[in-house]
């Protein structure tokens, strides 16, 4: 059972990658889900990961029918570029089997985010894969998503705490809906000043003539 911070954590992820990122590419599409059942074949149980993304490919038509609730591998054609999962407890094993599992899926990027150090002494740990197994890496960049992974000190939602974020290749955060609209209206209020700011000059220029 998740806890509220990682409840909240998944949706961060998930938010900030509908509301500000337009994709790895001109006219390439995205999906990007949380606490979704990942299945590599009917006869095998699921992985469920807190947060998938994978890269080039569209929900269905109708998401609602059984058959399309789930990531199911031959629906999507492919496994998702990045999987991030996040510790609540030392029960989940995200450091053993789920990222043998992982490896062994084809998944590109495996991310680990251990806030409270349950198992880890690093709160991020980020994994590439190289063959069939994951190598730990101390890149941050996930290049083949063009994304990029950072923490940051701030309050979501109601709640203070150190969070796991989405940066694009400058470092700057993809923004959640509210930061969105904070950064419209202040370039919105920056405009107006400019505006103001030549209004004034002109009518000065226009007094001196």
């Amino acid at each position: 059972v998740d806890n509220i911070f990682s409840e909240r954590q998944m949706a961060l992820l998930r938010e900030t990658l509908y509301t500000s990122w337009t994709g790895p590419g001109e006219g390439r599409t995205f999906v990007a889900m949380g606490n979704v059942a990942l299945f590599a074949t009917n006869f095998l149980p699921p992985l469920v990961p807190d947060l998938l993304l994978s890269l080039d490919v569209s929900l269905p038509d109708e998401p609602m029918l059984k058959e399309h609730r789930s990531y199911f591998l031959w629906l999507y054609g492919k496994p998702p570029e990045v999987v991030i999962e996040i510790v609540s407890n030392r029960k989940g094993n995200e450091l053993g089997d789920k990222l043998l599992d992982y490896a062994r899926l084809g998944v590109s990027y495996y991310v680990v985010y251990d806030p409270e150090g349950e198992i880890s002494r690093e709160p991020l740990r980020v994994f590439t894969r190289q063959g069939a197994r994951f190598v730990e890496t101390t890149e941050r960049w996930l290049a083949e998503v063009n994304l990029g992974l950072t923490t940051w000190r701030g309050e979501y939602d109601g709640m203070e705490d150190t969070w796991l974020r989405w940066v694009d290749r400058a470092g700057t955060l993809l923004a959640t809906g509210p930061e969105a609209k904070l950064q419209e209206q202040q370039r919105t209020e920056q405009e107006r000043q400019r505006a103001e700011q030549e209004r004034q000059r002109a009518e000065l220029l226009a007094a001196k003539l």
